[in-house]
C-alpha cells in the first residue's frame, strides 16, 4: 500500500511504507523526487534556504560564511579584517608609547612662584620662630628649642596656672594677648578669604597650624569651658624699665628665651572689653577656619561667646589703671572690637544678635565711625574699624540682609569707599615718602604694619567687588577700578620687598640685601651650648657683628619717612618685627599672590550664616470640587 502526500513547494512525494530498501537508496530516491521539484516550471521558486533543506551539501551552490557575534551576523572575511586591523593597529600604539617613554624629552618648566609667594613662605616661617613651650618636632628653625615651660605656674597669684605656649611679641619673651589675638584673626581672616592661594602655595596646612597655635595658647587664658568669667590673663612676662630699674626682666636681660631663670609675672584683668572682644575675634575667625574639624571648632565658638559676654559685661580698657601694658600696647577704646568681634561672632554663629550688635548707631558712633580724624582708616592692633567695616560690606555685597540691617551696612560700605580712596595718591589725606611709601602713621616711627594691613585691605575690598561682578567704585564723582587699589597694594608692597630707594628689603632672608642685625634676642645670641645670663647677653646686643641666626621671614619696623633706615641692633624702631606686623604681611602677600586664576572663597565666612529671609510656603494644593 502506498500513500502519496503532496510536496508543500509543488512536487508530488510518495511514501512506501513497505519499501525495504536500504536508507542509502531511500536517499537517493528522495534525492530524485526533490530533483524533480526543482526542475518542475509550475513551481514557485524557492529560496536560498529552502533550498539547502532539499539538496545535498555538495550540491549547494558556494555561499558567504558569516559570523555570528550574537547582536549582528557579518561576513567571516569582514570579521578578519576587522580583528586584523585592530591587532596590528594595538601593536602599532605599543610600539609608539615605547618609543615616547624611552627618548629622552624636554619637560617645560613650571612657571617659577612670583614675589609674593615667595616672600609668604619666608614670612610664615618667623611665626615658628617666635613659638613658647615645647616646640613640636617639625618646626624648622634650627637654633631654636623649647621654653618657658613655667609660665604660670611659677606666679602664685594667679589661677591660671598653665599658660605654657603661645607666642613672643616680637624681639623679647614677653607675651602681649591684645596684639597677639589681632594677630591671630588676621591670618584666619586671609585663610578663609585665600584657601585656596595657601593651597597653591604649599602652606595651606602651615597657616593652620600656626592660627592653632595661637588659639590654643588663648583658650589656656582663661576659663573656657565656663559659659561666666571674671578674668582674663592678658599678659606673661614685664619689661618695664623705667626710672632705672635693674630687676631682671624680658627687658632688662638679653638672653635666649630657652636660658630665662627669672621670674615671669602673669597679669590678669577684670575690666577689658578690647582685650577680651579682640580675643573673641581671634577664636570666632578660627573657629571657622577649622569648620570642618566640628568639636574643635564648637570649642572655639563657645570660647568666643565666653569672651565676648565677658567683655559687654565688664566694661574697661585692659590698659587703664596704669597697667604696664599701656607702656608698649595701650588701647585708645574698646568700641572698635564691640563691632570687629561682633561681626566675627555673627559669622561664625550665624546668631542674628551679633548682627544686631555690630550694627547698632550708637556702637559706630562711639568708634568713631562718622568722623574723620587723621588715623581714621588705619587699621592695626589698637583701632580694627577699618577692618570691620570692610567685613560687614562683604554681608551687604553678598547677601544684602536688608531691613533692619541696610542703613547700617550701606554707612559701612560708603566709609569702607572712601577710606579706599584715601590710600589712592591723587588724595591727601596721606603723606608719602619719596620712595611711593604711604605714611599711615604721619611719619612716626614703625610704619611697616600699619602699610601691610592697608595693602591687604585694598586687595580684599577690589575681590569683593570683582566678586559682586561691580567692576569699581567711587571717589566723589569720579569712577575708578578695582585695578587701581591692587596696583596701590602692590606698590606698597614692592616697596616692602625691595623697590625702595635704598633697595633694602625689609623682609628677613628676601633677597640679598636685608637688615642683618635685627632687634631679637633668640636670633643674635648663637646656639653654642653656652648659658649666657641676664647680663651676659648683652655683649651680643651690642655687638656690630651681624646676628649668627638668620630670622627668615620677619619684616622689621621699617625705614623713617624720608625712607632711611638704620640697621641698628640696638633700635628698635627700625630693626624689630612683630606678630602683629607679620600677620598683616603674610595676609597682604596671600592676597596678592598667584597669577589671579584662584580668587576669594565667597561662601566659607557664611556657613553658619542662616537664610536672609524664611523660606517661602508651598503652593496650595489645586483645587478639586
Amino acid at each position: 500500500m502506498s500513500m502519496y502526500g503532496r510536496d508543500p513547494w509543488g512536487g508530488p512525494l510518495e511514501i512506501n511504507a513497505a519499501d525495504s530498501a536500504t536508507e542509502d537508496e531511500r536517499s537517493r530516491n528522495l534525492n530524485d523526487y526533490d530533483r524533480a521539484a526543482l526542475s518542475n516550471n509550475n513551481s514557485r521558486p524557492l529560496d536560498e534556504t529552502q533550498q539547502s533543506w532539499l539538496l545535498g551539501q555538495g550540491e549547494q551552490k558556494k555561499k558567504k560564511k558569516y559570523v555570528d557575534l550574537g547582536c549582528i551576523i557579518v561576513s567571516r572575511k569582514i570579521f578578519v579584517w576587522t580583528v586584523g586591523t585592530v591587532l596590528v593597529a594595538g601593536l602599532l600604539a605599543g610600539l609608539i608609547a615605547l618609543i615616547v617613554k624611552t627618548v629622552p624629552r624636554h619637560h617645560r618648566a613650571h612657571a617659577p612662584p612670583d614675589n609674593y609667594t615667595l616672600a609668604l613662605r619666608k614670612a610664615l616661617m618667623f611665626f615658628n620662630a617666635q613659638r613658647s613651650g615645647k616646640l613640636p618636632r617639625h618646626n624648622n628653625v634650627s637654633w631654636r628649642g623649647n621654653s618657658c615651660l613655667q609660665d604660670g605656674k611659677s606666679d602664685s597669684s594667679t589661677v591660671m596656672k598653665n599658660l605654657v605656649g603661645g607666642f613672643y611679641d616680637a624681639g623679647d619673651a614677653i607675651k602681649f594677648n591684645f596684639p597677639a589675638s589681632f594677630a591671630m584673626t588676621m591670618l584666619s581672616w586671609s585663610v578663609i578669604e585665600y584657601s585656596a592661594k595657601y593651597d597653591a602655595a604649599g602652606e595651606l596646612t602651615h597657616v593652620k597650624e600656626i592660627i592653632k597655635w595661637g588659639n590654643d595658647y588663648f583658650l589656656k587664658t582663661f576659663n573656657s569651658s565656663a559659659d561666666l568669667i571674671d578674668r582674663v590673663a592678658a599678659q606673661v612676662g614685664v619689661g618695664d624699665t623705667s626710672g632705672g630699674s635693674t630687676t631682671a626682666n624680658d627687658h632688662y636681660c638679653w638672653m635666649r628665651p630657652e636660658d630665662i631663670d627669672y621670674a615671669r609675672p602673669v597679669s590678669e584683668c577684670h575690666s577689658c572689653s578690647d582685650l577680651a572682644a579682640e580675643m573673641a575675634a581671634a577664636l570666632a575667625s578660627a573657629s571657622i577656619v577649622f569648620k570642618d574639624n566640628k568639636a574643635y571648632s564648637q570649642k572655639l565658638v563657645h570660647g568666643a561667646k565666653t569672651l565676648f559676654h565677658f567683655a559687654r559685661q565688664q566694661r574697661g580698657r585692659y590698659s587703664a589703671g596704669g597697667s604696664e601694658a599701656a607702656i608698649f600696647y595701650n588701647s585708645t577704646s574698646y568700641w572698635d572690637e564691640f563691632i570687629w568681634g561682633g561681626a566675627w561672632l555673627y559669622y561664625a554663629t550665624g546668631n542674628s544678635s551679633y548682627l544686631q550688635l555690630a550694627t547698632t548707631p550708637g556702637l559706630a558712633k562711639h568708634a568713631g565711625a562718622f568722623w574723620g580724624g587723621p588715623d581714621y582708616g588705619v587699621l592695626s592692633w589698637d583701632n580694627k574699624l577699618a577692618g570691620a567695616q570692610v567685613l560687614l560690606s562683604r554681608l551687604r555685597l553678598f547677601l544684602s540682609p536688608g531691613y533692619p540691617y541696610e542703613e547700617m551696612l550701606r554707612t559701612f560700605h560708603n566709609q569702607t569707599s572712601i577710606i579706599m580712596c584715601s590710600y589712592l595718591p591723587i588724595f591727601t589725606s596721606f603723606n608719602r615718602t619719596k620712595g611711593g611709601l604711604i605714611q599711615l602713621n604721619h611719619g612716626r616711627p614703625q610704619p611697616l604694619q600699619y602699610v601691610v594691613n592697608a595693602a591687604f585691605l585694598a586687595t580684599v575690598f577690589s575681590d569683593y567687588l570683582d566678586a559682586a561682578d561691580t567692576p569699581g567704585w567711587y571717589c566723589g564723582p569720579n569712577f575708578y577700578s578695582t585695578d587701581v587699589l591692587r596696583d596701590f597694594a602692590r606698590t606698597q608692597i614692592d616697596y616692602i620687598l625691595g623697590k625702595n630707594p635704598r633697595k633694602m628689603s625689609y623682609i628677613v632672608g628676601f633677597g640679598e640685601h636685608y637688615p642683618r642685625h635685627v632687634h631679637h634676642r633668640a636670633a643674635s645670641i648663637p646656639k653654642n651650648k653656652v648659658r649666657y645670663n641676664c647680663k651676659g647677653g648683652w655683649k651680643w646686643r651690642d655687638t656690630s657683628k651681624p646676628n649668627p641666626n638668620t630670622i627668615v621671614g620677619a619684616m622689621v619696623a621699617g625705614p623713617d619717612r624720608h625712607d632711611g633706615f638704620h640697621d641698628v641692633r640696638t633700635n628698635y624702631n627700625y630693626t624689630e618685627p612683630t606678630l602683629a606686623g607679620n600677620a598683616g604681611l603674610v595676609a597682604a602677600l596671600v592676597a596678592l599672590s598667584g597669577d589671579g586664576s584662584a580668587k576669594i572663597d565667597k561662601n566659607t565666612i557664611f556657613s553658619a550664616v542662616p537664610p536672609m529671609f524664611p523660606t517661602p510656603p508651598p503652593p496650595p494644593a489645586p483645587w478639586k470640587p
